[in-house]
Parts: structure tokens; C-alpha cells; sequence
């Protein structure tokens, strides 16, 4: 990629995350070298920027092709990581080629920054690029695999956690000596199947979502579910799995404050000798970016100029990188070549009209934002 970056003209600087910040994050890869490729042309504002992940999921089972060598058949080109997302990095790559191409000065500067662990979750990718302040972009384009008739001008948070009951471990034979942790995890568990739920279902976002069922958060309770030693002991503890998404509206602490709250509601009808504790294991902040951004108003009128027809502005329902930055004040959107429903499965792939579409909206963007700014 540096290569092909420097070839077209555009300066390139390479930055190693330090692996005490991938310790930090990701223990399990701290030995791992991450790198992050910024490459540049131009100068002065406004800068727009194309983030893309170079990371890729493991291939899985169930490919009839290799997953590792590209092939093309019937307007498809196969591999690992085709679609999501080197098909929308090789997309903004072409279009700041044929920019530089048609106009030899410019107003501001084009970036493209290469990011490694979004599958991850980001944060010594995207999340360490912004924090790190090595790029300071006006607007950012992340070439996630929308499909070219999706703009996702934000996407759903996430507060994941445990709700641990603690009782009394006993012997089998004696339950009348111990209090059964599992049989108040049930009791707590129904109450968030019933009571919480109902509390968080009167909330809606004002934004359009990719489903309109995503404009409610949601629960999922027991993805995970620990406890118990043996059969014949009465259980001391068990926990279950909360995956609380958030709607745009909402923040992580927020929700944080609910649920606790929640908790000690419950807490008030259960023994005093049973311990209920909430313990969160992670924290995914919404994003949203205005649809009365210039950027989003300028993406839409040169995607109406390729495909004909105005994209729908719509909130992700799964998480992106694109929280580093809104949440810096960034104006971010996510679109790049599809189909989305293939990412991460076997025989993955990326259309190439839907890629050449990509690139060519791209190129008129860059017109829109450094020509007739």
C-alpha cells in the first residue's frame, strides 16, 4: 500500500502503536507489531480523510475457493476481506488517483489512513490515530461496506455487562444451609426480561435506522451465563450476560446509571443475605453525524450524480470506527462498496460495479469539497 500511495504521489508516514497502548487494550496481541499508514496530499483545510481497516476476520470453514487468493467471477471478486474492506480501501485509492489526475492544484488535502484492529474494536487503530492527534481531518469518509445506496451517517452503542447474585455454597443434602445463587439469577433475570425491558422500549431515536426495530435499544440477556461448581452443591454464585444496545440519544454512563439503578430496585425485593452487583465488561459509544453536515449533503449530491438517485441516510446498527472521531467533533459517515450481508462469511466477496460506483462517488466528492468548496 505504501508503494501504490507513494507511486500516485501522495506522501506517506508509517506510525508502530507502542505495545504498551496494545497491552493495554488487547493483552492477549501486545506482542503483535500494529501499524498505522498515513499518507497525504495536498495542504491547508479543509482535509477530508478515507479511513479503512486492513485487518480481516479468520477465514472460517465453507469456502470453495481459497480464501487467501483473489479470484474473479461474474463481476466478483472473491477473498478474504474483499468486501470488508479492502474493496473500499482500493476504491479511495483509484479516486485520489483520478482526482489528482484531473486537477493538479487544489484547495486543503486529501489523507488516507490504514488502520489495523477494527474487528477488534479500534482502539489502537482509529482509536489511537485520533487520540494520538497524528491526523486532525475536517471530514472523514470510513469505507465500510455500506453498499453504495446507504449512507450510514452514525451507528448504535453498546454497554456490555454481568449481573452477579451472590448467595450461599452448602452442601446437596443440606440445601436448607445454603441459598441458591441460580435461583435468584432467575428470579433477576426475569425481572430484566420483563420490568427493564419495558422501561427502555418507551424510548425511540428521531434518526432512521437500517432497521426500523434498531430505533429502540435493545436487550440481550444470557449470551453468557457462569456459576456452579457440581451437582450436588448448592450454588454460591451465578451470573448472567447483559448486551444492552444503545440508540443514538444515548450514552454508555447513562446506561450505566440506569441499570444500576434498575438493580437496586430489585435488590429491595430479595433477602438481604442475597448480593446482586453489576459488573460492566465494556463500553461502545453511538455516533452520529448531522444530516445537515456538509459533508453528508456533499456525498449525497455526487452519489446522486453516479447512481441517479440519492442514497438513504440511515444509523448502523452494529458499531464502527466511526465513534473516535464524532465524538472529537469530527463530521464522519460511513460508505463504501457492498454487499454488506456477505462480510465475514465464506466466499466472501466485493462487487465491482458496486466498487467502481464507490470510486467514482468518491472523486466527485473530493470535487465537491477541495474545488467548489
Amino acid at each position: 500500500a505504501s508503494r501504490v500511495l507513494k507511486e500516485i504521489g501522495m506522501s506517506v508516514e508509517i506510525h508502530e502503536v507502542p505495545r504498551d497502548v496494545v497491552s493495554k487494550y488487547y493483552p492477549d496481541y501486545a506482542e503483535y507489531p500494529r501499524y498505522i499508514l498515513l499518507a497525504r496530499l495536498g495542504s491547508g483545510s479543509p482535509v477530508i480523510q478515507f479511513n479503512g481497516h486492513y485487518d480481516v476476520v479468520p477465514e472460517g470453514n465453507g469456502w470453495s475457493k481459497d480464501p487467501f487468493k483473489p479470484v474473479v467471477e461474474n463481476d466478483k471478486l472473491y477473498g478474504r476481506g474483499s468486501v470488508d474492506m479492502k474493496g473500499g480501501i482500493a476504491a479511495a485509492i483509484v479516486a485520489v488517483k483520478a482526482f489528482k489526475e484531473a486537477y493538479k492544484e487544489f484547495n486543503g488535502a486529501i489523507e488516507i489512513a490504514l488502520v489495523p484492529d477494527e474487528e477488534i474494536g479500534g482502539e489502537t487503530g482509529t482509536g489511537y490515530l485520533v487520540r494520538e492527534g497524528l491526523s486532525k481531518p475536517n471530514y472523514v469518509i470510513i469505507s465500510e461496506p455500506s453498499g453504495s445506496e446507504i449512507v450510514w451517517i452514525g451507528h448504535r452503542g453498546a454497554l456490555w455487562f454481568f449481573v452477579e447474585v451472590y448467595g450461599k455454597q452448602a452442601h446437596g443434602s443440606t440445601p436448607w444451609l445454603g441459598i441458591n445463587a441460580f435461583e435468584y439469577m432467575v428470579k433477576v433475570a426475569e425481572k430484566f426480561m420483563k420490568n427493564y425491558k419495558n422501561i427502555i422500549e418507551r424510548k425511540s431515536s428521531k434518526y432512521t435506522y437500517d432497521d426500523p426495530r434498531g430505533a429502540k435499544p435493545t436487550i440481550t440477556i444470557g449470551g453468557e451465563v457462569k456459576g456452579g461448581t457440581k451437582i450436588n452443591i448448592v450454588p454460591g454464585y451465578y451470573a448472567f450476560s447483559v448486551d444492552r444496545r444503545l440508540i443514538v440519544e444515548e450514552s454508555p454512563d447513562e446506561v450505566e446509571k440506569e441499570v444500576k439503578d434498575f438493580i437496586n430496585e430489585v435488590r429491595k425485593e430479595l433477602p438481604p443475605e442475597v448480593r446482586v452487583e453489576l459488573k460492566v465488561t465494556g463500553k461502545l459509544p453511538p455516533a452520529i453525524t448531522s444530516p445537515e453536515s456538509p459533508l453528508v449533503k456533499a456525498l449525497l449530491r455526487s452519489a446522486e450524480k453516479v447512481l441517479g438517485s440519492k442514497p438513504r441516510t440511515t444509523v448502523c446498527l452494529g458499531g464502527l470506527d466511526m465513534r473516535y472521531y464524532t465524538e472529537v467533533g469530527i463530521d464522519t459517515v460511513t460508505y463504501g462498496p457492498g454487499p454488506m450481508h456477505v462480510a465475514h462469511q465464506a466466499d466472501e466477496y466485493i462487487s465491482i460495479d458496486e466498487f467502481i460506483k464507490i470510486a467514482k462517488v468518491y472523486a466527485l466528492l473530493l470535487e465537491n469539497v477541495l474545488i467548489y468548496h
